[in-house]
């Protein structure tokens, strides 16, 4: 593979933003940032300002380019799901099964060991269920849900050991700290969620190894001043990461902001959209497990929602997070950068990935000033 050489834009390589330098890319990984004044031969790549990132990472994507994971759990799907999702700058995603049958999951996790090794954006797989909280169900479906058995571990760890990153959300009603420490000594990235817990039950279950919190605020009991619940455990803990949903209707900015003032730790909020398969799409509605979703339009971006008005998902792109939380969040853009890069990339343990060093894979995004995508690249391909 040719080396490619980026010039013309800032680079923020994952820390910081380098001016008046060149983007060296060599066998689809970063091979240095070097001064634009001595560039080696190669091809060129010349942008018109804005900004070179690490592409964006997104840890739970429920659907995208008028599919849904649940609809057809394929590897197909979760090629149309990254597609659709390429546009805004997303270079690498865990396409999100929510809450549905055991043959469902199953299929899952077999389109996954495929859709890895493609190099077309699917990082892994997010398993969203079936072990949530009937109490916390948000949009999913309480008659599936049930209890961890030692039988899903043995499952779920032989999945993470032929795909490699699989993440998994359950409620800490659901699953106990042997099981939470047996899966995550294996490797599997456990996120409690959709739960109703103590502030203790939860801790019990991060100190045991569970990695993350789920969209944090949705799904969950509340911080209160005598019973801190799951937000205020997570908040709380410093190993913790929190996945957040950036759209203007999941969580009131005040919380947010107050949120990532108060966390603590290694562990961060990141960035994640919860998509579903409307976006990039002008469709106003979808079927999700015989449920018609509707889309309302209006504010920041639309919202979607079921016919009791619960919310089903989001229709935010990962780019427009970005921007989110610039404007409504107090963010720097480094910051912001760092939220839909490094730090999911930290969290699913995706270490070549989310920023731009040497040895780094190139998955590239090159933004405007405004925070829109121009290009994208794949391994220093252009995608």
């Amino acid at each position: 593979m040719a080396r490619k050489i980026f010039t013309g834009a800032r680079i923020f390589d994952g820390q910081r933003f380098h001016d008046d330098r060149a983007l060296i890319v060599s066998d689809g990984r970063v091979e240095a940032i070097i001064a634009g004044n001595d560039l080696p031969d190669g091809e060129h790549i010349a942008l018109e300002g804005g900004v070179l990132s690490a592409g964006f990472i997104d840890a739970q994507v429920n659907g995208g380019g008028g599919r849904m994971l649940n609809d057809e759990p394929s590897a197909a799907s979760m090629y149309m799901i990254a597609a659709g999702h390429r546009p805004y700058g997303t270079t690498a995603l865990l396409p999100t099964l929510i809450t549905d049958t055991s043959t469902a999951t199953a299929a899952a996790v077999e389109a996954a060991k495929d859709a890895v090794t493609s190099n077309k954006g699917v990082a892994g797989l997010h398993l969203e269920g079936p072990h949530l909280a009937p109490a916390r169900k948000g949009a999913h479906l309480a008659e599936l849900m049930r209890p961890v058995e030692d039988a899903d571990v043995k499952a779920l760890i032989s999945a993470k050991q032929s795909i490699g990153t699989l993440l998994v959300t359950m409620a800490a009603e659901q699953v106990t700290p042997r099981q939470v420490r047996e899966l995550s000594e294996a490797g599997v990235t456990v996120s409690i969620g959709h739960s109703d817990c103590t502030s203790e039950a939860a801790e019990e279950r991060f100190d045991a190894g569970a990695r993350g919190v789920t969209h944090l605020f949705n799904a969950m009991s509340q911080l209160g001043h005598r019973a801190p619940g799951l937000v205020g455990a997570a908040i709380d803990h410093p190993s913790v990461w929190c996945g957040i949903i950036a759209d203007g209707h999941h969580v009131d900015p005040k919380a947010l902001r107050t949120a990532l003032r108060a966390k603590r730790g290694e562990g961060r909020l990141f960035f994640v959209t919860d998509a579903m398969s409307l976006v990039g799409s002008e469709r106003d509605s979808f079927t999700l497990n015989g449920r018609t979703v509707r889309r309302e339009r209006g504010g920041f971006c639309s919202k979607l929602v079921l016919s009791d008005g619960t919310l089903a998902g989001s229709d935010v792109d990962m780019a427009s997070t970005i921007r989110y939380g610039v404007t409504y969040l107090d963010l720097s853009l480094a910051e912001a950068l760092r939220m839909a890069t490094l730090y999911p990339a930290r969290f699913l343990h995706l270490d070549d990935r989310g920023h731009l060093v040497p040895g780094a894979r190139a998955d590239l995004v090159h933004l405007t000033d405004d925070i829109k995508v121009t290009r994208t690249w794949i391994s220093g391909e252009a995608a």
